[in-house]
């Protein structure tokens, strides 16, 4: 995410080669920065990362955007759940995992009528898994 500077305004994107940009001055389309204005060149050069037609983006960076990476999955921590009667939610620990590689550690939230329908849910999965090995084991 774009630094925050003393003025709260978000600094601007000065994204590095190789690194991925949303350009919002060609409707969001992403690109991979291939160069990088100076050395002759007075714009951003991208291109799309499957390939295909370049383009350019000014070089004060105000049209680019930094690519979140996407989440792939998320995954139960093995560490114990809790449960908080106050405000009535069960906290499972979680891993996300995010298709950069990253992954951060965070809580899953549940209400109670999420709380009844994940019990059954969970169980049914144990059931489909008894059933995929011939039987209970």
């Amino acid at each position: 995410m774009p630094l925050q500077g003393a003025s709260g305004a978000a600094a601007p994107f000065s994204p590095r080669l190789g690194d991925l940009a949303r350009d919002t001055s060609k409707d969001g389309d992403i690109g991979v920065v291939v160069a990088l204005p100076g050395e002759g060149r007075n714009t951003y050069h991208l291109v799309p990362p499957g390939g295909g037609d370049k383009w350019s983006a000014p070089n004060d960076g105000k049209t680019l955007a930094p690519v979140q990476p996407q989440v792939t999955h998320v995954t139960p921590q093995k560490r114990d759940v809790t449960y908080d009667a106050r405000a009535e939610h069960g906290i499972l620990p979680v891993t996300v995992h995010y298709d950069d590689g990253g992954a951060a550690q965070c809580l899953l939230v549940f209400n109670p009528s999420q709380l009844e329908l994940y019990y059954y849910q969970v169980g049914r999965i144990i059931e489909l898994r008894d059933t995929a090995r011939g039987g209970k084991v």
